[in-house]
């Protein structure tokens, strides 16, 4: 199948799953994870009518920047390291694993200008994923606001390897519920609307439960390296 082929059937999927939760697709933006392909199946993606692109490494930036460019928003996916962020963060649009007051700081001390984040959220508690726990997500949040260039537009969680749909629902579901919470407190640096939750094995679910971007990335662009995501 083509990237154009692959991306209809996601949409058609993310229509599905929409109807079933009486959801305006329209809500649901896909990102695209380029990271195991190269730059011309990221550019097939772009010409394919997807804008946003996913990358969980600065090579990878490197990489395909030169070929896309501002075609693209750039949203960085992966854990990052305080070292690396002035590699990164006056790259990208949006990042999408804040998770420590560190790495908070970093960016404040390198970003030109204020940076869409997403807070990192370990939901599932599992000790192999990244991220804040739920109970330390509100405080966290709140302390942020001593960044002027950090703008906390959402969560991000990864829901559990597993095949028990009703783990996974229940992931993504308590993300939901502490966007929720979160927003509530009505913090001017944390609008936190945003849920980026789903990827190419689960992102129905994810979109049934209120994801507004999915990280879709070996479903669309398919295999070039061999890494999955």
């Amino acid at each position: 199948m083509t990237v154009a082929e692959r991306l209809n059937d996601i949409q058609q999927q993310i229509m599905d799953a929409c109807k079933r939760a009486e959801r305006n697709p329209e809500d649901v933006t896909i990102v695209a994870v380029t990271k195991s392909v190269g730059p011309q199946r990221a550019r097939e993606v772009i010409e394919s009518g997807i804008r946003h692109l996913g990358e969980n490494r600065v090579e990878g930036l490197e990489l395909k920047m030169p070929e896309i460019g501002s075609d693209a928003r750039w949203h960085f996916i992966g854990s990052l390291q305080s070292r690396k962020v002035r590699d990164v963060i006056n790259r990208i649009d949006f990042l999408h694993s804040l998770d420590r007051a560190s790495l908070a700081k970093e960016i404040q001390k390198r970003a030109e200008r204020p940076v869409d984040c997403f807070v990192q959220v370990n939901v599932s508690g599992e000790a192999s994923k990244s991220g804040i726990g739920p109970e330390e997500a509100a405080d966290f949040i709140r302390l942020l606001g001593a960044y002027d260039k950090i703008r906390v537009v959402g969560l991000m969680t990864m829901a559990p390897n597993t095949e028990e749909e009703q783990v996974i629902r229940n992931t993504f579901r308590g993300l939901r519920e502490l966007r929720d919470e979160i927003s509530s407190l009505g913090l001017p640096h944390a609008p936190c609307t945003e849920l980026s939750m789903g990827m190419s094995n689960d992102f129905g679910i994810a979109v049934e439960e209120g994801a507004t971007f999915v990280r879709i990335g070996t479903a669309i662009v398919g295999y070039e390296s061999g890494e999955r995501s």
